[in-house]
């Protein structure tokens, strides 16, 4: 219920007009008992509470006064009840941010004819928007985004509200198309935001006449939606072409993710002078940009993304737009040099030049205040600067040529860290802050020493450890198993010996592991059974994503807050696209399949491939029921294959080729209903192939060669014809003499010529035979040296 004390209070001032109790942390449900004694009242200000229930308004009946009703920000259920027209003298309704439901009621609503302002926002308002709602002709802020309205927009009722100041639209199920001349007439137009649902609502451009708007917007957002061309008044028809004049009063313009094409022209920043923000993003932009963006002074933040724009980036904009805050002008074609000693962008928070064909240094520049910096997938090089190290939250410099060693002046604690595939050398850093690291990208350079070295004494933020393909020794310390919530640890292709550890076993969290192409020892850990080996559920990126920003503190209006009786922020979010989401390699299904950003959470491996290993198969390994890959294969492996392998109910890829298995083929294996890739080349196995279910049926017989005791489909050797092993014993009074009774002598001269006639005929077989030929190569490769990235 509503605290009890302030429900005192109240019930000794009968005579209040106005009551604000906004965040005061009340809650329950409101009814007569609260409000009985404040019927004198003219604002009622309940903002940001726990109320709950049913709207109250059959209890506010009686506040014949009432002017301003604010109850947004609570969890208020239901739907709005029609004994709302009795509250006729409101002026302005916010309902925003509550639980409720159903259609409008459109003989309560649509009477409450001296409304001003009347926000609806963040609902779940269903059906369509009602047409009597032109009667509202008062309106100056409408607000009825983020819920589930659907039908087309009645075309007279927008056309009919021309005292309108703001419109908002967006995140609904509308349907159709929407013309801009419903609001051409619309002199007070400042800000208009419609965001279309798949593309279902089309924007009707192309009239009869034109359009000679009367408004002057502000803010003009534009997205998902079918929009070919802007309205003719800009004379634009596909390709962008400057406004006849000078736009002075627009502040804010998205037209991203349309089909505008064509080159930007020379003069767009001379006629868009007080730009603070501009996206373009999504559209099919070409060749240079305009020097004249230069002239944007107030930009704070400038989105081109995914375009096809080429050339340099005109040093105007690097040097006069000193106010930028968020650049974008990543999946681009831009080349040349953009860290320059005329770069002069030093208020950037966000810098993404990632996906293009960027030169030179970072050294340079100076950013201190970034908290993202992505130019991975460029042509950059040197040595990477220290002011790195200020970077906290994205650092993102994979696939360029950056050498040398990663600077250690101060800690690096950046949420993500991606500086793969570079020529980065020397001992892995120490200068890591694992306090706050959610992920290290660090493969495809040439790191050497060991992890000991490198390793946190413990760690709860740390999920993602890729060291793939460097040049690192020794074994895996115990101090990995302190990184408790580590989902992903990559050390494949590198030089790491010994056991493989039982502390591994300590990561329950674990959902991809790769050790392969190692020289571990030993036999297979039985307790990885104990590991999560799952499907799980991670924000890659996502929890790095800003919200969004505030175009300004409060958006004004000649000194009044946006609306003038409802404090109204004008919040647009914006996307950082694609930073912070590491593309990763993992081997499966013959072949390397790369995943990025969220993808990589539909997959969980063990690859313990290309080592030495030994023993048998833990019948442990059963239980990992949810992995999708495992991979045991170019190993020293004995004994049978499982039969709890047919556990694997989720297994998509099963590699135990190029061991020492024996026995047969366990029959149970076939209700792998998602198997699509099954290996046990070159082993010891015999018996007869599983293909009494269709999914064995679909493996070829490279699934199964090498083994000379198996037989059946789709082997040509038919099981029905019994193969007699015959032990072959040695010649009746052969001596028992041992070798070294041999002379030395005649030994090395018969053995001599004979290992070089054969070495000689394995060349010129493997020559002859590409299929032995790639056999050989498949297994050299897991046995192969590095060769330097610069090689």
């Amino acid at each position: 219920m509503v605290n009890e004390d302030i429900i005192s209070i109240l019930g000794k001032l009968p005579s209040l007009t106005s009551l604000d109790l906004s965040e005061n942390q009340l809650e329950g449900p409101l009814s007569k008992r609260e409000l009985g004694n404040l019927s004198k009242v003219e604002v009622l200000i309940l903002r940001h509470n726990k109320l709950n229930g049913s709207l109250p308004i059959q209890d506010l009946k009686a506040f014949t006064n009432l002017r301003i009703l604010d109850l947004s920000w609570n969890f208020f259920s239901d739907g709005i009840p029609q004994s709302i027209r009795a509250l006729n003298y409101l002026e302005a309704l916010s309902l925003s941010y509550n639980q409720l439901n159903g259609s409008l009621p459109i003989s309560g609503l649509c009477r409450l004819k001296r409304l001003h302002e009347l926000d609806l926002s963040h609902n779940s308002f269903d059906g369509t928007l009602p047409p009597c709602l032109a009667n509202l002709t008062s309106l100056q802020l409408l607000d009825v985004s983020a819920n589930l309205f659907s039908g087309n927009l009645p075309s007279n009722l927008i056309e009919s509200l021309t005292s309108l100041k703001y419109i908002d639209l967006s995140h609904n199920h509308f349907q159709g198309s929407f013309s801009f001349s419903s609001i051409a007439s619309h002199s007070k137009l400042e800000v208009f935001m419609l965001t279309g649902y798949n593309n279902n609502l089309n924007i009707a451009t192309q009239t009869t006449g034109g359009i000679n708007p009367l408004f002057q917007l502000t803010v003009l957002v534009l997205s998902d939606l079918g929009l070919n061309s802007i309205p003719k008044n800009n004379s634009i028809t596909g390709q962008f072409l400057s406004p006849s004049y000078t736009m002075r009063n627009v502040v804010w313009l998205d037209l991203s993710v349309n089909q505008l094409h064509g080159k930007l022209p020379d003069d767009f920043g001379d006629k868009l002078l007080s730009l603070e923000y501009l996206n373009l993003s999504g559209n099919s932009f070409k060749k240079n940009l305009p020097s004249s963006l230069g002239k944007l002074r107030n930009l704070v933040k400038l989105d081109l993304a995914f375009n096809s724009f080429s050339g340099e980036v005109p040093k105007e904009l690097l040097v006069g737009c000193t106010w930028l805050e968020h650049l974008r002008l990543s999946y681009n074609r831009f080349s040349g040099q953009i860290f320059t000693s005329e770069f002069n962008l030093s208020n950037l928070i966000q810098l993404e030049l990632n996906n293009n064909k960027f030169m030179g240094r970072l050294s340079h520049v100076k950013l201190e205040i970034l908290s993202i910096l992505d130019v991975s997938n460029n042509d950059m090089s040197g040595p990477i600067p220290s002011w790195i190290s200020s970077v906290n939250l994205i650092l993102a410099m994979g696939n360029n040529y950056f050498n040398g060693q990663i600077p250690c002046e101060e800690l690096l604690s950046a949420q993500f860290v991606d500086l793969s595939n570079n020529r980065l050398s020397g001992p892995l850093p120490s200068c890591f802050d694992f306090s706050k690291i959610d992920q290290i990208h660090l493969e495809g350079n040439n790191f050497s020493g060991l992890l000991q070295n490198f390793l946190p004494n413990s760690s709860n933020s740390l999920s993602v450890l890729n060291l793939r393909d460097n040049s690192l020794s020794g074994g895996i310390p115990w101090l990995i198993s302190t990184c408790v919530n580590l989902r992903h640890l990559l050390l494949g292709k590198n030089q790491l010996s010994g056991w493989i550890p039982k502390t591994l076993c300590l990561l329950k969290n674990i959902s991809i592991m790769d050790l392969s192409s190692n020289t571990f020892s030993g036999t297979v850990p039985s307790c990885f059974h104990n590991l999560t080996f799952g499907r799980v559920v991670l924000n890659y990126g996502e929890t790095l994503a800003q919200d969004g920003f505030l175009i300004s503190n409060d958006f004004t209006d000649q000194g009044c807050l946006y609306g003038v009786l409802l404090k109204k922020n004008l919040n647009i979010h914006i996307d950082i696209g694609a930073a912070g989401q590491a593309v990763t390699d993992i081997v499966t299904k013959n072949r390397a399949s790369s995943y990025i950003g969220k993808r990589i959470n539909l997959m969980s491996a063990l690859d313990m491939s290309c080592n030495d290993l030994i023993g048998e198969i833990p019948e442990e390994y059963g239980m990992l029921s949810q992995i999708l890959s495992l991979n045991l294969s170019h190993n020293r492996l004995t004994g049978p294959i499982p039969i709890t392998f047919s556990k694997l109910a989720q297994i998509e890829s099963m590699d135990l080729s190029y061991n020492n298995l024996s026995g047969e083929i366990p029959l149970e294996l076939d209700s792998l209903n998602f198997l699509e890739v099954f290996n046990v080349s070159y082993n010891n196995l015999s018996g007869e192939i599983p293909t009494t279910k269709a999914q064995f049926l679909t493996f070829d017989k490279s699934s199964y060669e090498g083994n000379p005791f198996l037989c059946g489909l789709p082997l040509a050797k038919n099981c029905t014809t019994e193969t007699n092993l015959r032990q072959v014993e040695a010649p009746f009074g052969e001596t028992e003499s041992k070798w070294y009774e041999v002379d030395p002598s005649a030994f090395l001269t018969c053995f001599l010529p004979a290992y070089l006639v054969f070495f000689l005929g394995v060349v010129t077989v493997l020559c002859i035979n590409p299929y032995w030929l790639k056999l050989t190569l498949s297994f050299l490769g897991c046995r192969s040296f590095r060769l330097p990235r610069s090689f």
